[in-house]
């Protein structure tokens, strides 16, 4: 017999599960990123178009120019064109509409909203 024997589960390196290792884990989506870096940009834009609403000096306007500051740091130079822009904007405004159709909907079926949810019980009657 061997004089080395360890206990069971004692020294022995934790291995991965058969099928899985480095190289077949997930990884990170490079065009949700750049999607990202687009939508900053153009969030960034709109703040700079807010800011003269706001006025520089106001209390609100210097919170819009700390982000816009913050926010710039961030966005790499090209991440928005005007087409990305847009098509930002149209894709913001078809979700708008799609969103305020299901709630016209769901407004007109309020006996629905409920749905699983007990039945309220009648209000207890009083012995005079």
């Amino acid at each position: 017999m061997p004089e080395n024997t360890q206990a069971a589960g004692q020294g022995q390196a934790q291995q991965a599960p058969f099928g899985t290792s480095s190289s077949t884990g997930p990884t990170p989506n490079a065009g949700y990123k750049a999607a990202a870096f687009q939508r900053l940009g153009l969030l960034t834009n709109q703040l700079t178009e807010l800011l003269p609403l706001l006025g520089a000096t106001s209390e609100e306007g210097q919170a819009v120019m700390k982000a816009i500051s913050t926010l710039a740091k961030l966005v790499p130079t090209g991440s928005s064109s005007p087409t990305a822009d847009r098509n930002s904007i149209q894709q913001m405004a078809m979700k708008n509409e799609q969103n305020s159709a299901l709630q016209k909907q769901m407004q007109a079926q309020p006996g629905q909203q409920g749905a699983g949810a007990p039945p309220s019980m009648p209000p207890a009657r009083v012995a005079a």
